[in-house]
This record gives C-alpha cells, sequence and structure tokens, in this order.
C-alpha cells in the first residue's frame, strides 16, 4: 500500500503508519500473520487521508497538524495506536522512529508557502 504514494516522504510517512498499527494489532489482538479486520480498515482509512493530506511532502505529522482530516473516533483511534506503538518502534525501526520524531518538529505548510517553516 504504501507504494501507491509519489514522493519518497509521503512513502515513509506510509510505511511508518502502516507498523505502528501492524506493532498494535499484534500486540492486542493475537499473533496472527494478518491484521485484524478492524487494523485492517483503520490502515486503509489513515493511508486514505494521507493520499488526500493538502501538505504532502511538506507535513508535519499528523497530531501536530493545523487541519484535523480524521473523524473524531478514527482521531481517538489512531492516537491509541500511536501511544501504543510510537515507543515501541524505536526498537524495532529506529531510525523510521527517529525521522518520525524529526518529522513532529516540522511546521505544516501549504503549496503557496515559500519560505522557512
Amino acid at each position: 500500500m504504501p507504494d501507491t504514494f509519489s514522493s519518497r516522504r509521503m512513502r515513509r510517512e506510509a510505511r511508518t503508519v502502516e507498523l505502528m498499527i501492524r506493532r498494535y494489532c499484534r500486540d492486542h489482538h493475537g499473533k496472527a500473520p494478518e491484521q485484524c479486520n478492524a487494523c485492517c480498515q483503520l490502515l486503509a482509512y489513515a493511508l486514505k487521508r494521507l493520499r488526500h493530506c493538502p501538505f504532502q511532502e511538506r507535513k508535519s505529522t499528523c497530531g501536530k497538524c493545523p487541519i484535523h482530516c480524521y473523524a473524531p473516533d478514527r482521531r481517538a483511534q489512531i492516537r491509541t495506536v500511536m501511544l501504543h506503538s510510537g515507543r515501541r518502534l524505536i526498537s524495532t525501526h529506529p531510525v523510521l522512529a527517529l525521522l518520525h520524531l524529526l518529522d513532529g518538529l516540522r511546521s505544516p505548510r501549504s503549496k503557496k508557502d515559500s519560505g522557512p517553516a
């Protein structure tokens, strides 16, 4: 699924959210090789929102975005996933975790903005 994004930055963002949801599902819903239906739906929703993000490669992390494009119930779900998986990502994918942390320091900019963040 992450391969459907055109920029490297967005593919990395998609990969990060996918790994976090997979980790959460494995830890909370069993050790099956496939994700449960609820987590599959959450991943599909997250990737859809990511594809439609107006900031694209200039985006910060979704939690720091001024535009909350997630429905309230989905935002609560993804927040739970991120709180659980974020710190665990450090031990399994340290480079992705570090890059995600750095992305959180970015200020989201629109395509019209040409100045520094």
